[in-house]
């Protein structure tokens, strides 16, 4: 799947440790580390490889961003700053029944702009191939959300349906996407493709999702550590 770039959000901070001293406080959200824009995966890379270094995080407390600047407590042999993360940002909002529908409808919007925006920077190669992920990542995700609520875990299952119902829609053969976009080439020729010329394009779209599959099914062997680990030139 393709998702938006998911900012983690501090549920907890220690006292004493140096999240505490530097500032930061539970309900922050991590947008950037070091300028980079960062998701709870790299934000833990970059916190556990970075013991006694300081690190610039990008912060949105109330919706206004400011740079704090920590450093990691070496502890083992990795760097920590002493904090419980989740995922993603979650917001309590209790509204009615209209209020909910247009919400929900404001919701899925910005969803699909973001879909849509991450799918043109993979196009432009503004957006790495690395924030794709499939079942793995996925499950990993859904993990850290189910930890913070059935809220967050049914907002993610929202997102992942939304996700698979747009790219569905992509004009690659083999999606119905595809399908529509063949008919639509058919209708504009005012002819029907031969079933050849047809069997070409489905081929192609095949090629296209199995490359998809591979990129997909790469970047999710490259979150489990261990099997990391066994790739020499990462």
């Amino acid at each position: 799947g393709v998702l938006p770039q998911l900012h983690p959000q501090i549920r907890d901070v220690m006292p004493g440790e140096p999240a505490a001293q530097a500032g930061i406080q539970s309900g922050d959200v991590i947008v950037a580390v070091e300028g980079e824009p960062a998701n709870r995966d790299t934000l833990i890379t970059r916190i556990n490889s970075s013991p006694d270094q300081s690190l610039k995080l990008t912060v949105s407390r109330d919706g206004i961003e400011q740079n704090i600047t920590v450093r990691p407590a070496l502890v083992g042999d990795v760097g920590l700053i002493g904090v419980s993360l989740s995922p993603y940002e979650v917001r309590i909002v209790e509204p009615g029944p209209l209020q909910a529908v247009q919400l929900s409808i404001e919701q899925n919007y910005q969803w699909s702009g973001l879909i849509f925006q991450t799918l043109w920077g993979l196009l432009t190669r503004e957006t790495s191939p690395k924030q794709l992920m499939g079942p793995v990542g996925i499950a990993q995700l859904s993990g850290g959300a189910a930890q913070v609520g059935f809220v967050a875990l049914f907002t993610l299952m929202a997102m992942i349906s939304l996700n698979l119902g747009i790219l569905n829609l992509l004009p690659i053969p083999v999606l119905d996407g595809g399908h529509i976009f063949i008919l639509a080439l058919e209708g504009a020729s005012q002819r029907d493709f031969s079933v050849r010329v047809k069997e070409k394009m489905l081929l192609a779209g095949f090629v296209v999702l199995m490359m998809l599959m591979v990129t997909v099914i790469y970047n999710d062997l490259t979150r489990i550590s261990w099997l990391e680990a066994l790739m020499p030139w990462r």
